[in-house]
């Protein structure tokens, strides 16, 4: 069954699509939840202006986008953490303190982005962005222990 898109939907389609689904789908989930209506004439008519400017945001959107991935990708993210003789850290480093780093470093970068397993080990790792699609970046994250972080600034006075 062919149905006009009112709203994006993830992996499915954009704003004043024309898309095929299953008349089961389309009746008891995307007609019910105004996701979708019927793909007639009329209907298609009725959102072509919505569909232009809702075109117009995603573009100006996947701009900002690529802006900011361009700007963060190869900065380098230092994080102190708790960690014993052998380098085992007392917890682990966490995709959000990575955001919060860059977000202090004046990147502008959600947690949702950041793809990463926690880290629980001092060292050197490379962290991918995904912003959008196929729009990623890449950052160092260097995880030293706070001792060590600690005895460098007595070091540097």
């Amino acid at each position: 069954m062919k149905v006009l898109l009112c709203q994006d939907v993830e992996k499915l389609g954009w704003l004043g699509d024309i898309v095929e689904v299953s008349t089961g789908h389309a009746r008891n989930f995307l007609f019910p939840q105004r996701i979708a209506i019927e793909a007639s004439e009329t209907n298609i008519k009725s959102l072509s202006e919505e569909k232009s400017k809702r075109s117009e945001q995603r573009r100006l959107v996947q701009a900002q986008l690529e802006k900011a991935a361009a700007a963060v990708n190869g900065a380098q993210v230092i994080i102190a953490s708790k960690a014993n003789e052998q380098g085992h850290l007392f917890g682990s480093v966490t995709s959000k303190e990575v955001a919060e780093n860059l977000r202090g470093q004046g990147f502008e970068v959600a947690d949702e982005i950041v793809k990463m397993d926690h880290i629980k080990e001092v060292g050197t790792y490379e962290v991918s962005l995904k912003f959008a699609g196929d729009l990623t970046a890449s950052v160092k994250v260097v995880v030293v222990s706070q001792e060590e972080a600690v005895s460098e600034t007595q070091e540097d006075k």
